[in-house]
């Protein structure tokens, strides 16, 4: 069996019958997220908040174990495991009969069993030039026959969907077959990315552009209620399949007391899950401090109310049942500045100069011990920790240097003014623009940087959006400068240094950084299986991209959790996002409510 999660294979019938009456209604889970989402159709969506909704309405092939660490691939709508075969080029999928979209007008009162064929369109819709897919990365250039026809709907202004792709077929109702151009070690996680959920084609059509708002999977949960940017209301799905929990711990002592709470339950548990958008980390704080939310990534700006000199959770809180899930995160942060930018992009020695300046002259010290209050480690090269390819011994070049970001400027000609800010070689004003968001937090790291640019004569300004307007704008290069996140899509280096690839400029690589030698690097680590040798192009990729000054690379964030005693079974997963799936709430014997 994969990874302890055995009822995905053994009890998966017998749990349907009885999955409508496992869901309580009255388990209401109360979560928030800290920034907007953007939209509920899988192909279309990059931020983690709407994927988190997407990943329990829409079925993958594959998913992940709860407990495993590392984290570890298991079947979803898949049987078992794909078949791989010709060194890593072909893998076959059956996947798993008796699984039903939600009921929906677009069925027109029919019945509608997922089949292999809703992959296989799925995943054209990614192709689609029209959909402008910020996933289609993931899968260009790598299925046999894809890329003509994604040519093709350029040239013609609209996709073929009925053609024929040799390397996407349903070899009948529940075999589904991909054939790579290449061997690709890593596609497994590619089919268990939470995006590549199935959609049925009735529902595109019926929806249309409205789809962001009709999300219709067959997922355990569904979309009841949404009111954009404020609440997002999730019902269990009383047609889903269903599972028993029975997941294997791992050494860690926190699973012993998730497995005491959870096995053998009938899934889902939670009858509804409410999800508030609440972006000021105070109004977060005060929600939780006030019982309305039920558990929450402890904001860095309070941490000092929380722990004591120890370093533990103080006393009030244990005295409220309140526990704290502790870790790193699989993510890094960062800011970017745009290649095609006129003032910090492109490769001269001076653009070059100017911006590892600008790195050098950040204080990330600062940002650590004030901003975070220490819930965060420096991130030393794009893969973080806990991900493949991640080196504990790899120091970055770029460190927090003020005197040499100084000499560099110097001697490259960016000469400081009698106001103290410096020119650029043509003596022309030297301004840089930042983007950035309206938010408390955000506001604190605009002085920081302001403050840490002041130092090295950089005169920085602020260009204050929504979220989700600065991400349109990234991915069309229009931003000179931009802070990010990214959390790990699937366990792997790969999926970090995609965010550098030239050729998905437009897409994930929102810095618009195309450089020749990462690119070669990069091409050549993703026909490799995981292995020391391509662990070394990670490494030349990080020196690569320090040389260029591609990226300020900031932190890898700690997680503290905290959990009110009537939320059971929690544990972060490094990959999934929708834990609630798997956990479960009970307020029986808690006094307080």
């Amino acid at each position: 069996m994969y990874g302890g999660f055995r009822v995905v294979i053994a009890v998966l019938g017998l749990a349907a019958a009885a999955s409508a009456a496992a869901a309580d209604p009255s388990k209401v889970l109360r979560i928030a997220f800290p920034v907007q989402e953007t939209g509920f159709d899988p192909v279309r969506v990059s931020d983690s908040y709407s994927n988190t909704v997407n990943e329990v309405i829409f079925d993958r092939l594959l998913t992940y174990d709860y407990l495993a660490r590392p984290a570890k691939l298991v079947p979803l709508a898949a049987e078992t495991m794909p078949e791989i075969s010709d060194n890593g080029r072909t893998y076959l999928f059956k996947i798993r009969r008796g699984i039903y979209f939600t009921p929906d007008p677009a069925f027109k009162g029919q019945k509608r069993e997922l089949t292999a064929e809703d992959f296989v369109y799925t995943f054209k819709r990614f192709a689609d030039p029209k959909n402008r897919s910020p996933w289609a990365f993931m899968i260009e250039g790598k299925i046999e026959g894809l890329d003509e026809q994604i040519e093709a709907a350029r040239k013609n202004g609209s996709f073929n969907y009925k053609a024929t792709i040799p390397g996407m077929v349903a070899l009948d109702k529940y075999t589904l077959r991909f054939k790579l151009k290449a061997p690709d070690y890593l596609f497994q996680y590619t089919v268990a990315h939470p995006p590549f959920g199935a959609m049925a084609r009735e529902v595109v059509d019926a929806y249309g552009d409205d789809l962001q708002g009709h999300p219709i999977g067959s997922g355990p949960y569904i979309l009841k209620e949404w009111k954009r940017g404020t609440k997002i209301t999730l019902e269990a799905n009383p047609d889903y399949r269903g599972f028993v929990w029975d997941f294997e711990p791992t050494a860690d002592p926190w699973d012993q007391e998730v497995v005491k709470a959870m096995r053998g339950k009938m899934m889902p548990q939670i009858g509804r899950v409410e999800i508030s958008i609440i972006e000021e980390d105070q109004s977060r704080w005060l929600a939780f401090n006030q019982k309305e939310l039920d558990y929450l990534a402890l904001p860095a700006t309070f941490r000092p109310q929380v722990f004591g000199a120890d370093n533990k959770i103080n006393k009030q809180w244990t005295d409220q049942g309140v526990t704290l899930y502790r870790g790193i995160d699989p993510d890094i942060v960062y800011t970017f500045f745009n290649f095609r930018d006129p003032i910090v992009g492109g490769f001269a020695k001076e653009k070059i100069a100017l911006r590892r300046a600008i790195i050098m002259g950040y204080n990330l010290d600062e940002e650590i011990r004030i901003i975070r209050k220490y819930q965060a480690v420096q991130a030393q090269m794009p893969i973080p920790v806990g991900v493949v390819g991640y080196d504990p011994n790899y120091r970055s070049i770029n460190q927090y240097d003020p005197v040499l970001a100084n000499k560099l400027l110097d001697y490259f000609g960016y000469k400081k003014g009698r106001d103290g800010y410096r020119t650029l070689p043509d003596g022309k004003p030297l301004v840089v623009h930042q983007a950035t968001e309206s938010a408390a937090i955000n506001r604190d790291f605009n002085e920081l940087w302001k403050k840490s640019m002041d130092a090295i004569g950089v005169r920085i300004v602020f260009d204050v959006s929504k979220f989700a307007d600065n991400l349109k704008a990234a991915k069309a290069c229009q931003l000179m400068m931009w802070g990010a996140a990214w959390t790990a899509d699937y366990p792997d280096g790969d999926n970090f240094m995609q965010l550098l690839y030239g050729p998905n400029t437009g897409q994930s690589n929102n810095g618009c950084y195309e450089s020749k030698s990462f690119d070669a690097l990069y091409e050549k680590s993703r026909v490799m299986s995981p292995s020391p040798e391509r662990n070394l192009l990670f490494l030349d990729m990080t020196r690569q991209m320090e040389v260029d000054g591609a990226w300020s690379l900031h932190v890898s964030r700690e997680r503290n959790q905290l959990i009110r005693p009537w939320v059971k079974g929690y544990k972060k997963h490094p990959i999934l996002s929708a834990e609630f799936e798997y956990m479960d709430v009970d307020t029986r014997g808690v006094s307080g409510l």
